[in-house]
């Protein structure tokens, strides 16, 4: 019989072929036994649904044509109730499936011990999953074995001289143990844990009796093995309260992921006529694929089945004309937005009412919906979930693939929302069933962030108001109602508009009343010389005023200047300035006045920058010295200090590598910093932004930044620890050179000391953990921080990225892991490898791994860090111009080509050099650094 193709058949518009191919499709599959192409609903209408308290779906099954080949189940109805195991294996039983495919499964094995077994007796058992399709995360699973004198090894199945685990227990004095196995976990008394480290599909466990005799009154003991959860396991009292007899332990469950093993990855297996994924996203596991719905955290169907129960999230404007609930708590719930996918446009606008609360997102990251503005295409949200240490911290990337078709908006709390990803064009013209904009009066608007394209949302017309999403929803405006002040006489609504007409005759219009009155008749004379009077009387009182009020608002803003300057500790800093000879000569306390000259007012068409904790405005002094003036919003007292210590720090400071601050101003309600104008960016943004940077560039930026730390740490007067050592605090100029800024968080300290205690500080992802956990900050915590930045420069990763699995993974950790397993060159820049020679590659992966120790007194000083690095650069130097003198003697020999003062070719070829400088800096502007500069804390 011919197969008949289930994903055409189910998605035609004639439910009765839809049927009647389906019923095809399932007699087709039932003879061959299994399901190896997506099936559809009705394909697995005669499928067992569950077994006991265990649900059943595709791809697992019972009987023909219900399960895809690896995944069939059996229900095993001799216990009460029944329970659902792996195939024919026995010893694992399927606790609960989810819809994507993964399961939660209980293994147990139970070994009789022989009691006439010499010491060194081996048992030996060993589990695999069915066709290698499924496989445990090795992090979040604890093998538990319950049982006495007794030693147990785990083996990797595919390699049996790769021993995974190993554990050891005792029962010398059986109730002196059950005494104190009262609520602790298996250490060795009684029960032993083994924690696997790594994901595997099949195992073998090896348990050997022990030389010492097993006491009498166990020696017909049973061993029990079973996996579980880290975060259930039992408690020694829990596993011996049956003194360790025959009978069975109940187990808590794992977590179980599926793998269609037919294919190696996505890209092979979607050409296969067996691909698996219907509709949904495929993702690459290590030994095949694996299919999801375009969410990985809802449960938004199957990814399995074709058509009706799989993936499908379209757009359905019906549900708009659902009797459904549009209000919880006090927030109304406008359609598209829903309580429940009935009431929804599509799973993307789905809420739950909690506590009289409307809450969008999974469950261990909700959002409390504030307000929902269509009109506008703004989501006004407060965030509620309690952080997690394995979610925090999230970036917007990672929530909007969450919440789909959700953006985040530069300001805290607002997001934008759409219908899809699509243009307005194409959604009216691909399908006009899922068109949302269904209203008559209403049109179609595009939504961008800044130069990149959101998707699409509907709007009323100009002149109404009200849903566009529902039909009728758009209404008209009264204009004359809601805005009297439209016409200087009577105001008339027409639809979608509205018409002004003068006043009638014998009436004039009454700006006082907004309306239309009776004219009065004035003698002429009268009320000429009435005005006049008038206005005379009025020009010289409000001259007067006017004088007397400019006099009291100069003495209040010098009151309120004064009162700043005080509160600010600006007597302080002028002390701390005074006390330094070369902090004198550069560093100046600004007046308000001159700032204001400056920035012209502060005017909003001099913000380079805005960010969540203030604004960055560029500013021309008098002496024409063009400087970044950074103003916060609002600065609790208690960062005062931190302030004083960033200006007291920069004040000393004066190296090429390290960003120079002009002064500062104390007379404004917030500090005001003045630095020199820097402008070519942050390193983080060159590098995370995938913008050229070449072999060369990144060892002389490494050198650079190597240079003004190591200075800070041994050169500079008082040694200085700067705190935060990162990318996005490494500038780079107009000739890209490398400048250390944001001192905020720094310590000096005296040369007699070699650490100081302090409050923890830093960014996640930079610090150092031998500081993280004692407190005791040295120069070592600073060379931890450059480590990661040299491994940034090696891979173009973040500090804390995404892996394939939607994992998030820490940078140096997973950095230090290949350099372990020899696999370094998987996570380097493909552009390191190509420009950098497997010397250079090795001596700056070198450098890093040392920097990164978790101990500081194993790793180099900045010094020494500062030396291995212009050794480095040397290489790279030499190495370059053997380069260049090859290419001049060769260059006779090839086509001339005409010469640009394009930006794009010098950042293309990765050259930077001063003929080039006015160029790259209008490749590369202020405004993006100083964005990122506003919001990093003082």
């Amino acid at each position: 019989m011919a197969r008949v193709n289930s994903s055409s058949i189910c998605a035609t518009k004639w439910w009765l072929s839809f049927e009647l191919a389906c019923l095809a499709l399932a007699a087709a599959t039932a003879v061959l036994g299994v399901s190896a192409a997506p099936p559809c609903a009705a394909d697995l209408t005669h499928c067992p649904k569950s077994c006991g308290g265990a649900n059943i779906s595709y791809p697992y099954g019972i009987g023909r044509g219900c399960f895809r080949p690896g995944f069939e189940v059996t229900c095993n109805r001799s216990t009460r109730p029944p329970k659902l195991f792996l195939s024919n294996d026995t010893t694992t039983e399927i606790v609960q499936q989810y819809p994507w495919g993964a399961v939660d499964a209980s293994i147990v094995f139970n070994i009789a011990i022989r009691p006439d077994g010499a010491p060194g007796t081996t048992y030996n058992i060993s589990w695999e999953a069915p066709g290698r399709s499924l496989y445990f995360y090795g992090e979040e699973s604890y093998m538990v074995i319950v049982g006495c004198g007794i030693e147990a090894y785990m083996f990797a199945a595919t390699d049996p001289g790769n021993m995974l685990a190993f554990c050891a227990s005792t029962c010398d004095d059986m109730a002196a143990m059950e005494k104190w196995a009262v609520g602790r976990p298996c250490s060795g008394m009684g029960c032993c844990s083994i924690w696997l480290e790594t994901s595997v599909t099949a195992f073998r466990l090896s348990i050997i009796q022990k030389e010492e005799a097993l006491p009498t009154a166990v020696a017909n003991a049973t061993v029990k093995a079973f996996l579980t959860e880290h975060s259930y396991l039992f408690s020694m009292a829990d596993l011996l309260s049956d003194k360790v007899s025959e009978s069975t332990i109940g187990a808590s469950t794992i977590y179980l992921h599926p793998v269609i093993t037919d294919q190696p990855n996505c890209r092979k297996a979607k050409k296969d006529k067996q691909y698996a994924c219907a509709a949904s996203n495929c993702y690459d596991e290590n030994r095949g694929y694996s299919c999801t719905c375009s969410n990985r955290f809802y449960d938004d169907g199957n990814p399995y089945i074709v058509g009706e129960g799989g993936c499908s999230k379209e757009y359905n404007r019906s549900h708009g004309n659902q009797n459904c609930s549009r209000s919880c708590g006090n927030t109304s719930i406008p359609f598209p937005f829903g309580l429940g996918p009935e009431c929804s446009a599509s799973t993307n606008f789905q809420l739950n009412c909690s506590s009289n609360q409307p809450l969008i997102g999974p469950s261990f990251m909700q959002y409390q919906v504030v307000n929902i503005s269509v009109d506008e295409g703004l989501l006004f949200v407060n965030k509620t979930y309690d952080p997690q240490p394995y979610f925090e911290p999230y970036d917007d990337e990672f929530i909007t693939h969450l919440l789909g078709g959700i953006d985040f908006s530069e300001q805290y709390g607002i997001w934008k929302w759409v219908i899809s990803n699509t243009t307005c064009d194409m959604a009216k013209n691909q399908n006009q069933d899922t068109y949302a904009c269904i209203s008559t009066n209403s049109e179609c608007a595009n939504v961008t962030h800044g130069h990149f394209y959101i998707g699409y949302r509907c709007k009323c017309s100009h002149g109404y108001e009200g849903n566009p999403y529902i039909r009728n929803g758009c209404n008209d405006i009264n204009e004359c109602l809601m805005m009297p002040y439209l016409c200087n006489g009577t105001c008339y609504n027409l639809e979608g508009s509205y018409n002004c007409t003068s006043c009638p005759q014998g009436t004039s219009f009454d700006p006082l009343e907004r309306q239309c009155i009776s004219s009065k008749h004035h003698s002429l004379v009268f009320a000429v010389a009435v005005g006049l009077g008038c206005g005379f009387g009025v020009l010289v009182l409000t001259l007067s005023t006017a004088i007397l009020i400019q006099q009291w608002r100069r003495h209040i803003r010098k009151t309120i200047r004064r009162a700043h300057f005080r509160r600010n500790k600006g007597l302080l800093l002028e002390q701390l300035i005074s006390s330094v000879e070369s902090a004198t000569q550069s560093t100046k306390i600004f007046s308000l006045e001159e700032l204001e000259m400056a920035t012209n007012s502060f005017d909003s068409t001099r913000i380079v920058g805005c960010g969540g904790h203030g604004t960055v405005y560029k500013g021309i002094l008098s002496d024409q010295r063009v400087v970044a003036i950074k103003k916060s919003k609002i600065v609790e007292q208690s960062e005062i200090d931190q302030f004083i210590n960033e200006v007291a720090i920069l004040s000393q400071i004066i190296h090429r590598n390290v960003v120079k601050l002009f002064g500062c101003c104390l007379e404004s309600e917030v500090p005001l910093l003045v630095y020199e104008f820097i402008s070519n960016g942050t390193l983080y943004n060159l590098l995370h932004a995938n913008r050229l940077l070449t072999w060369d560039d990144r060892t002389r930026i490494a050198l650079e930044s190597a240079t003004a730390l190591s200075y800070l740490h041994s050169t500079a007067s008082i040694p200085i620890f700067h705190r935060d050592v990162k990318s996005a605090n490494i500038l780079l100029n107009d000739s890209f050179t490398a400048k250390v800024s944001d001192f905020g968080a720094s310590r000096s300290i005296s040369i007699d000391e070699t650490h100081v205690v302090t409050i923890v500080q830093g960014t996640f992802g930079y610090l150092d953990p031998e500081y993280y956990h004692t407190g005791q900050l040295n120069e070592k915590s600073d060379v931890y921080s450059f480590g990661v930045i040299l491994v940034e420069l090696l891979t173009r990763k973040k500090p804390i990225f995404l892996n394939c699995f939607g994992e998030k993974q820490n940078l140096s950790h997973c950095f230090l892991q290949t350099l372990r397993d020899k696999t370094t060159a998987q996570i380097l820049d493909p552009q390191v490898i190509e420009e950098a020679d497997e010397g250079e590659i090795d001596e700056m992966a070198s450098l890093a791994e040392i920097c990164l120790k978790l101990r500081g007194e194993e790793r180099p000083t900045m010094r020494e860090v500062e030396l291995r690095l212009q050794l480095l650069r040397g290489k790279v130097t030499k190495k370059n111009q053997q380069d260049l003198h090859v290419d001049k003697e060769t260059e006779p020999l090839l086509p001339s080509e005409s010469n640009t003062n394009s930006c794009t070719q010098h950042i293309e070829l990765g050259t930077i050099s001063s003929s080039t400088t006015h160029e790259s800096t209008r490749c590369y502007t202020m405004e993006q650094e100083l964005v990122s500069w506003s919001d990093l804390p003082r």
